[in-house]
């Protein structure tokens, strides 16, 4: 193994499994404990690493209905919007975009009667102009991570 590619490697390993230990890493990239960490410490300290987390299926935790919203907001709150967003516990994602909204968020909700109660309350900002809501009727896809092109 080079070490030119062994950030991208690394990754991968960890996107196989994030709960593998320094010393299996090493072993699966052919290079050692100190040098898998010192690795591992650069991409944490960089962000390209960012956590360890485990991947949630908020369906069978009862959160059965997932809501992406679409915001036209005042362009000088655009940044107050999205750090509000950003704090609710169920958006688990927000965009600033291009095109006809300016913000788009998607939520997890456990039953449409809560999605209404949540969306209300992100409705009531002065700074909102318009909103769209679309109810997800079948996630094909859904946090999905993809390895990294490695040159070998």
């Amino acid at each position: 193994m080079t070490y030119e590619n062994l950030d991208g490697e690394l990754v991968n390993a960890l996107l196989g499994d994030g709960r593998a230990s320094l010393r299996s890493l090493g072993e699966e990239l052919d290079v050692s404990v100190t040098t898998v960490s010192n690795h591992l410490r650069d991409l944490e300290d960089e962000g390209a690493v960012r956590g360890y987390t485990p991947i949630v299926d908020y369906n069978k935790l009862g959160y059965d209905v997932t809501a992406v919203l679409q915001l036209k907001v005042e362009g000088h709150a655009l940044p107050e919007v999205t750090e509000k967003l950003r704090q609710k516990d169920q958006i688990v994602s927000v965009y600033e975009v291009t095109g006809d909204a300016d913000i788009i968020a998607v939520g997890k909700f456990t039953d449409t009667d809560d999605m209404n109660d949540q969306i209300k309350s992100i409705l009531t900002d002065a700074d909102i102009r318009e909103s769209n809501t679309n109810v997800v009727l079948n996630a094909v896809t859904e946090n999905e991570q993809f390895e990294l092109d490695v040159e070998e």
